[in-house]
């Protein structure tokens, strides 16, 4: 397998063995991290390579370990401090430890992992020193393509402490920079709001200029991502969405009198994009029927995403919820949809994951569908 199949498989295995592992940190090590060093290509069975419980006292304190050094020539690389699977990151003592590690070693790199969440650090601001904040997050139950770049960098076969140093910076900066424009985004400050105001309207700033201003730069900012957003997977997946579409007579007639209209492509291409951020858009698929447009996981109708109901005059998207009711979500317009993110996330990862089961729903032609719910 390479790499990123590695890494899936690992990522398949965590809803599987979390309950198991939840709270023991031992058991995280050997059923998450010690393969995920495995995938990076590292010998976890040969101590001149993966140095278990490795000494990291400081001059005051005895007796200090931590969980792995990563050795290279005998040296340690990067430290690797564990956690238990479910325990958070967040806690100051995780990271106190790690910086005391980090000081006491010529190590440039360290991770502190719960075996799904890793966090890199470096000393980017001070040399010598851990910085407090990481600069790469990668998220097993996430996998996504720019972290993935980013982490294989990491690799036994590609690790170059040089190079690693400057995308370090560059993720850093990257990173904090993204952070701003989210926060920026939810809550433009007044600097930001002046600097778009400033640009189309001639007369003084006066403050309630400004506060006007302030919400149309926050619904500009956002109408403007969703229609690239948008506009790039209508260019990207053009054919793959027309190979999704019903088949159309030769006459050019629709066979079986269902018509994909403009709308309910559009509105695919909307989940589309929500769900990029958790699986391949490749996987996300339409199928149209009479009553309803069908959005499926791998085309398999028995993996129902959601279903887009926009043949009458008010818009609905249905969902299955918990107990395994179809609920049908009322819609203004297609942007609507938006709002139904992390509705429709939480969804097909259940789905992907296969903590579901299935059930039998009634369909408006009067029939019967199995789906997962």
């Amino acid at each position: 397998m390479d790499f990123i199949d590695q890494l899936r498989a690992i990522s398949d295995q965590i809803p599987k063995l979390r309950d198991q592992i939840l709270g023991n940190e031992q058991a995280t090590k050997s059923a998450l991290i010690m393969p995920f060093m495995q995938a990076l290509g590292y010998n976890v069975f040969n101590p001149g390579e993966v140095y278990p419980e490795f000494g990291a006292d400081v001059p005051e304190v005895k007796g200090d370990k931590v969980d792995y050094a990563i050795l290279q020539d005998g040296k340690p690389i990067i430290l690797i401090e564990c956690k238990s699977c479910g325990e958070s990151l967040e806690r100051p003592q995780h990271i106190s430890q790690l910086f005391k590690y980090f000081n006491a070693t010529a190590a440039k790199f360290s991770i502190l992992t719960n075996g799904i969440i890793y966090r890199f650090y470096s000393d980017l601001e001070r040399q010598n020193i851990m910085d407090a904040k990481p600069f790469l997050e990668f998220n097993m139950l996430n996998i996504q393509e720019a972290p993935l770049n980013e982490l294989k960098k990491f690799s036994n076969s590609s690790f170059n402490p040089d190079e690693l140093k400057n995308t370090a910076i560059s993720l850093m900066y990257t990173r904090e920079i993204k952070r701003i424009m989210a926060e920026q985004l939810v809550n433009p400050s007044p600097e930001f709001v002046k600097f778009f105001a400033a640009q189309i309207y001639k007369d003084r700033l006066k403050q309630s200029v400004v506060d006007m201003f302030a919400d149309i730069v926050k619904s500009s900012l956002s109408e403007f991502i969703k229609e690239r957003i948008t506009g790039t997977l209508q260019t990207a997946l053009k054919a793959e969405d027309v190979a999704s579409t019903p088949s159309s007579a030769s006459n050019g007639a629709p066979s079986d009198g269902i018509v994909t209209t403009e709308e309910e492509l559009e509105g695919f291409l909307i989940v589309k994009a929500i769900l990029s951020e958790v699986i391949e858009p490749k996987r996300v698929q339409l199928k149209d029927t009479k009553s309803y447009a069908g959005i499926l996981l791998d085309g398999n109708t028995w993996k129902t995403i959601c279903r887009l109901r926009f043949n009458s005059k008010q818009k609905y998207v249905s969902l299955f919820s918990e107990d395994k009711k179809e609920v049908s979500y009322p819609i203004d317009n297609l942007n609507g949809i938006y709002k139904l993110a992390s509705e429709l996330k939480n969804r097909v990862v259940r789905l992907d994951k296969g903590n579901v089961t299935t059930e039998i729903v009634a369909t408006d032609d009067g029939g019967n569908e199995e789906v997962l719910v």
